[in-house]
Parts: structure tokens; C-alpha cells; sequence
């Protein structure tokens, strides 16, 4: 086991640098700030621009966000890590799809020929009634360009078949098959999700075939090499950290997560209380501290979401500022560690609340960044998707 070691504040030095959130550091677009993070986690498009634009300079708006997504296209929509959706600069996409998504695209099949057995009224071969499917859908997204899902199920009737989803229980639903078909082909890289029908809050995506959105394709990436490619990265953002951190973070096997790790030469290091724990060969040298700085960052933010083991910035503020199932909510920082949580409320106003004492001075550019925010997101609502609320955030709606 390696002897040199990195204090917690090594750590969350690290956080105000490679994270883009001290005002120094800040990224001067919105593609730079998804880089510096991997990806930025797209289950909830308002918290993609929130925190994208928590990690850009003074003067960015929502639009230099959508103008990255929908028009330079150097950030795209992926089903990627542990099934979650990731925002991630263009030139990391080929790698996660090859590390990460395509292993969901053999999860979300398998689950889908289990749903077409159990809840469609079929009968043959499902595993070719549902190649069929894909290509269907392909065929129909290639003559529309883009479209919805609705469309796309109106354009073959494989797609319009219905399946039951939940049987028998309290969430029992009925989906037609281009519904799950589009997330599958999603997983394999050959659509993506595209502008959405609303506003920039909306989770209503069109589809479009990933080859045309791109305008050629991406290029395809070994396996292996994708892995390797994805582990320097979590590393050269979220490191020094420990391999299960890693495992997590990728939903990859142990196996998989220690060949990656053996690929980049990764270095066995010590984090405080002498915890086992890996960094990058080049970055064994501490991280000169930033001037102090704070952050507003949403829910299911990648800085909240990036480590399994969070004590070294989480404290003792996660049973308040996560909810049950171990979803970040909308928290607050200062100088690498969560302070606090804040909400917006239906008048639109954003309420905060600090859970320990930091100070007049730091107080002050908290709500300063919080200022900020409300500037920038206007009368956007903040609905919370695919999670709960924390506690402090049900405090500050009630």
C-alpha cells in the first residue's frame, strides 16, 4: 500500500478546482464545465443547466446551455452509468458508450423481452419481433428526422403494441413499445435524445438518429480501451478516491473496475484515516487552495452524486440534504463542503437554509450565489424527477 496520503481538505481543494466551482476556476461554456465532470447528470434537464451553469463564468444564461446542446452539439444525451442519464462533452461520448452504455443496452433488452413475454399480447419469436421493432423505429426516425415517441409508435404497428407494466400492483401502467424501444436504442448509441417539446425544463424529447444529430458517426471504441478512458477521467475529476467509489460511480463488476484501474496505472494512496484509496500516476501533487468560494448546486448534481463515500464533504447533513433512496437535493457549499440545502418555491422565490454556522462573510456570498441563480433560471419551476425530496426541502415548500 502506497504511504503517501491526501487530508479531506486536499480533497475538497480539489473539488473548488476540478470542479469548476471556485470563481477562479470557472469554465468559460457549458461544454468545459460538463468535461470537467465527466458528465453532468441529465435525469432532470432543469438540474443539466443548473449545474451547468454553476460552473460557468459570470454572465452565462440558459441559452449558451441550449446552444451547446441543440446546436454545437458538443454535449449529448446519453443512458450511461448505472442507467442514469448523463449529459457529457462530445469527445468523452464514444468512450461511455463503449464502457458504460452499451452494457445498460443488454440490461434494458433482456427486461424488455421479459415485459413483451409477461406483458404483450404476442406470440412467436420475441426475440425477432423486437429486432424488428429497432429497426422500425430506426426506419421511421430516419424519414422523420426527428420526432416523439407518440410519432414513432403511430409509425408501425410493432410499435403501438401495448404492454403492461406493473401488473397487479398499485403502479400498474400500460406503455407502447416505442416507448421502451427509443431508451433501448438510446443505450446502444444509435439515437439520442434532441430538443425537447417545451422549454429547457421539459422532459419531453424528440428523437433523432445519432449518426444525423452528429452529423457522422462517433467513432467506436474498444471495450477495454472505453474503460480505461472513462476510469482516467472519473479519476482526473473526482480522485484521489477509492476503487469502490469507482465501481459505484461506473456500476461496473469488480473485475471490470480493477482492469480499468490496472490500464491507467492507477497508485494505491491513503486518504484520512488512513483509508485504502487510488489516484493518477501525473497527479500525486497537492492542489493549491482556492480563494473561498461557495456553490449553489441542484439535485443529483455529479459533485453531490460523484463518490459512494461521502463523508468528506456530506458530513453529517445526509440524512437532511438526500433523500431516502440516496438522491442529492438542491444543497449548498463552502469551499468543498455541503453547508445547507435550498429550494424554489411556487411564488418563485429560492429559499435557503444553512445547517451549521459559517460565518457572516461566507453567509453573505452564499446568497450572493443564490442571487445569482434566481437571475439566471427566471421563473423556471424546479420540479424534482426520478427522486424524493429532502428533508430541508420539504422544510423550506411547506
Amino acid at each position: 500500500m502506497g504511504s503517501l496520503r491526501f487530508s479531506d481538505a486536499e480533497r475538497r481543494n480539489r473539488i473548488g478546482v476540478r470542479h469548476r466551482l471556485a470563481a477562479e476556476h470557472r469554465a468559460g461554456d457549458a461544454a468545459g464545465a460538463a468535461e470537467a465532470m465527466v458528465g453532468l447528470h441529465g435525469t432532470d434537464a432543469a438540474s443539466v443547466f443548473v449545474a451547468a451553469l454553476a460552473r460557468m463564468r459570470p454572465g452565462a444564461t440558459v441559452a449558451d446551455v441550449e446552444r451547446a446542446l441543440y446546436e454545437d452539439r458538443s454535449l449529448l444525451r446519453l443512458l450511461a452509468m448505472r442507467r442514469t442519464m448523463f449529459v457529457v462533452h462530445r469527445e468523452a461520448a464514444p468512450a461511455v458508450l463503449a464502457a458504460a452504455s452499451r452494457r445498460v443496452a443488454g440490461q434494458q433488452r433482456k427486461q424488455l423481452l421479459k415485459l413483451l413475454a409477461e406483458g404483450a399480447d404476442l406470440d412467436g419469436d420475441l426475440e425477432a419481433f423486437l429486432a424488428a421493432a429497432e429497426e422500425a423505429a430506426m426506419a421511421a426516425l430516419e424519414e422523420l428526422g426527428e420526432a416523439t415517441a407518440a410519432e414513432v409508435a403511430a409509425s408501425d404497428p410493432r410499435l403501438a403494441v401495448e404492454i403492461v407494466v406493473g401488473s397487479d400492483t398499485n403502479w400498474e401502467s400500460r406503455q407502447k413499445v416505442a416507448s421502451r424501444v427509443l431508451p433501448l436504442l438510446s443505450a446502444k448509441g444509435r439515437v439520442i435524445r434532441a430538443r425537447p417539446r417545451g422549454g429547457w425544463t421539459s422532459t419531453q424529447f424528440r428523437w433523432a438518429p445519432m449518426d444525423r444529430w452528429c452529423g457522422g458517426p462517433l467513432p467506436e471504441v474498444d471495450a477495454a480501451e472505453a474503460e480505461a478512458e472513462l476510469a482516467r477521467r472519473w479519476l482526473a475529476a473526482f480522485g484521489p478516491a477509492t476503487a469502490e467509489d469507482l465501481r459505484w460511480w461506473t456500476g461496473w463488476t469488480v473485475g471490470v473496475t480493477r482492469r480499468a484501474l490496472e490500464a491507467v496505472g492507477a497508485v494505491e494512496v491513503l486518504l484520512e484515516g488512513d483509508v485504502p484509496a487510488v489516484a493518477l500516476p501525473d497527479d500525486l501533487e497537492p492542489v493549491g487552495e482556492p480563494e473561498p468560494w461557495a456553490a449553489a448546486l441542484p439535485a443529483l448534481d455529479p459533485t453531490s452524486m460523484g463518490h459512494k463515500q461521502r463523508g468528506f464533504y456530506l458530513g453529517e447533513h445526509a440524512e437532511l440534504v438526500f433523500d431516502r433512496n440516496g438522491n442529492a437535493g438542491p444543497t449548498l457549499w463552502w469551499c468543498g463542503r455541503i453547508v445547507g440545502g435550498w429550494a424554489r418555491r411556487k411564488d418563485g422565490e429560492i429559499a435557503y437554509k444553512l445547517l451549521e454556522d459559517v460565518g457572516a462573510d461566507a453567509q453573505a456570498v452564499i446568497e450572493a450565489e443564490l442571487e445569482a441563480l434566481a437571475g439566471r433560471i427566471g421563473d423556471a419551476t424546479l420540479a424534482p424527477r426520478a427522486r424524493g425530496y429532502s428533508p430541508v426541502e420539504r422544510e423550506l415548500l411547506a
